[in-house]
This record gives structure tokens, C-alpha cells and sequence, in this order.
């Protein structure tokens, strides 16, 4: 989740919400988006569909069997649509997003049961710091003191600001024994590693 909440930070660079998406297969990040929306003024590049995008390139397939996606923010409607047609079998997110997320926040495309792929979802790593980033880039944006005015309109931002959820992690008790993000499961056949390092 680190990686991913790097690749977030780089959306500031072109004042787009800093979320950031990454894909793993194995030990191995294969690719990484961040939000891009104001930087192309497309509305679909958000930063799954970009890591997906560019993971699907570099492993020749639309198809990302045996991979994760590591995202900072839950997953809208659209992003998650994505995810189930890629066959991503394990989604990590960061904080909730009460106002559009899509993995049980407001819908649960990810565990809808007439679809053909459901992918295993945790949420909870790194919370805190996902929150604090997406808090602090929606603060600054309103408390500009040079009185710039941005390209988006507060209204905008209204619209668009998640409300995050503060937990650091999700915590043992919140997790099943053997699920992805229980401490005490082993990802790999020798190696384990926990959900916020990626």
C-alpha cells in the first residue's frame, strides 16, 4: 500500500485528487496510475484504470489473473466495473469512500453475485494515511491564501470529496483467519509480507 500512496502523492503535481493505484503480481509491482483526470480532462483516468491499463500492456493480457490492485481510496462504480472485467482476483484499498465507493460503501459492484468474477477485497491498510492525503489536498484547496482559483469550481469539490474513513488498519478481529490482510497468512509460498508494504 506504500506504493500506492506514493503514486498518489504525484497527482499534486497537476492539482488532481491524489490517489494512486498499483499492481502486483507476485513480490513485483508490474504498473502504477495516479489520478490524471485534470492532466488529460478525461473523466475516466482515474488511477485504477490507468494501473490496469498499463499493467494489462506489460503482461500481454487483459486478463490479470494472479495479480493484486493496491488503491488508495475505495473503488467507484466505474473503476470497480474494470476490475471485475480484468480479473483482478484481490483488490486492497486504503480509506472508504462513503459518497462513491463501489466496494460496499455505497454499492458492492466487487461482491455483486451475478457477475461472473468477484475478486477478494480488503480495506484498512494504511487508512490514516490515505485519509490524511485526500483530507489535506481538499483543505488546501480551500484555504488558498493567494485567492487563486482553481479550474475545478468549489462545487466541484463538493461533489467530488470523499469522505474518509481515520483507521490506521483494519485490525485481526476485523479480519477472518486465512483471508487476504490476516497477519498471520502467508501471501506467498515462502515469502509473507503485509498489504501496507506494497
Amino acid at each position: 500500500m506504500a506504493a500506492a500512496v506514493a503514486e498518489a502523492r504525484l497527482a499534486l503535481a497537476h492539482d488532481d485528487v491524489p490517489v494512486g493505484a498499483v499492481v502486483v503480481l507476485g513480490s513485483s509491482v508490474v504498473a502504477a496510475g495516479h489520478n490524471e483526470r485534470e492532466l488529460r480532462q478525461d473523466p475516466t483516468a482515474h488511477a485504477e484504470l490507468l494501473a490496469l491499463q498499463r499493467a494489462a500492456a506489460a503482461l500481454g493480457s487483459w486478463r490479470l489473473l494472479d495479480t493484486t490492485l493496491y488503491v488508495t481510496l475505495e473503488p467507484c462504480a466505474m473503476c470497480a466495473g474494470a476490475i471485475v472485467l480484468a480479473r483482478v482476483p484481490r483488490v486492497v484499498f486504503g480509506t472508504t469512500d462513503p459518497k462513491a465507493g463501489a466496494a460496499g460503501s455505497v454499492l458492492d459492484v466487487l461482491a455483486e453475485p451475478r457477475l461472473n468474477h468477484r475478486p477478494s477485497v480488503v480495506g484498512g491498510p494504511l487508512a490514516g494515511e490515505c485519509a490524511a492525503l485526500l483530507r489535506d489536498f481538499f483543505v488546501s484547496r480551500r484555504s488558498d491564501p493567494s485567492g487563486a482559483v482553481s479550474r475545478r469550481s468549489s462545487m466541484d469539490d463538493e461533489r467530488e470529496e470523499p469522505k474518509v474513513d481515520d483507521d490506521d488498519e483494519t485490525t485481526d478481529a476485523d479480519t477472518p483467519p486465512g483471508a487476504p490482510g490476516d497477519s498471520d497468512s502467508a501471501l506467498g509460498d515462502t515469502d509473507q509480507h503485509s498489504d501496507a508494504d506494497a
